[in-house]
C-alpha cells in the first residue's frame, strides 16, 4: 500500500508544476498565524509533515527559524523544494518517508500538517500517525493539523480522503493533547475552485 502511495505522489510531483496542484499556496498564511500565536523561539524544532514542495519552509527560513524538518513520501517533491531554495536548502533537514513509518529523531516543538493526515482513511494508519505524533512532540509542544472539513471535498488528487470536524479531529488526539483553537479556511485553488479546510491546534500534555 505504501509503495502504491509513493508511486502515486512521485507521478504527481514529476508531471505537474507547483501551481498546477490544488493545494498550492503562494504564502501559507493560516499555518504561519498559528506558529506566531505560540511565540516559539527561532531555535524551536519544527517539522512539516507531507510538506512536499510547499512554500511553508520558505516562510520559516525567512522568519529566521534554524531547526526545520520537511517530511514527504515523494523524493521528487522534496527535490523540487531544494532546487527552489538553492543554497538555503542546506539549512533544512529533508526526510523521505511515509509518515506512518517515520521514526522521529528528536522531540519536535511544532508539528505541522496541512493536508496529509486526511489521506489516512484506514483506522490502523490513523492510529499509527497519532502514536508517532505522541512520541515525536515534546511536552508542551504544539500540533497543527489542517484537513478538509465536512464542507470540503471528498477526494483529492484522485484519492479518497477523510473529512473532519472539530469533534472528530479532537477525539483522535484527546488522550495526549489539549485542543487550543480551530478555524476554517476557504482555500482558493489555482483553478479558482474553493476547498473548505479545518485547522486545529493542540498542545501536548
Amino acid at each position: 500500500m505504501i509503495d502504491n502511495n509513493r508511486n502515486h505522489w512521485e507521478k504527481v510531483y514529476t508531471t505537474k508544476q507547483s501551481n498546477e496542484v490544488s493545494w498550492f499556496q503562494e504564502y501559507p498564511k493560516t499555518s504561519m498565524e498559528f506558529l506566531e500565536l505560540f511565540q516559539l523561539p527561532l531555535s524551536a524544532n519544527i517539522i512539516d509533515i507531507g510538506g512536499g514542495d510547499s512554500n511553508l519552509v520558505d516562510a520559516l527560513l525567512d522568519k529566521g527559524y534554524t531547526n526545520i524538518w520537511v517530511l514527504d513520501i515523494s523524493s521528487s517533491a522534496l527535490e523540487k523544494a531544494k532546487i527552489r531554495l538553492g543554497v538555503k536548502a542546506d539549512l533544512v533537514h529533508w526526510v523521505v518517508s511515509d509518515v506512518t513509518e517515520f521514526i522521529p529523531p528528536l522531540k519536535f516543538d511544532f508539528w505541522h500538517d496541512r493536508a496529509a493526515f486526511h489521506f489516512l482513511t484506514n483506522p490502523d494508519a490513523v492510529d499509527k500517525y497519532v502514536a508517532i505524533a505522541e512520541s515525536g512532540i515534546s511536552d508542551n509542544g504544539y500540533l497543527v493539523l489542517g484537513t478538509f472539513s465536512e464542507n470540503g471535498p471528498e477526494k483529492c488528487s484522485g484519492l479518497e480522503i477523510k473529512q473532519y470536524n472539530e469533534t472528530s479531529m479532537s477525539n483522535r488526539f484527546e488522550a495526549s493533547f489539549m485542543r487550543i483553537k480551530c478555524v476554517t479556511e476557504n482555500h482558493v485553488t489555482p483553478f479558482n475552485t474553493v476547498q473548505n479546510f479545518l485547522f486545529c491546534s493542540f498542545r501536548r500534555y
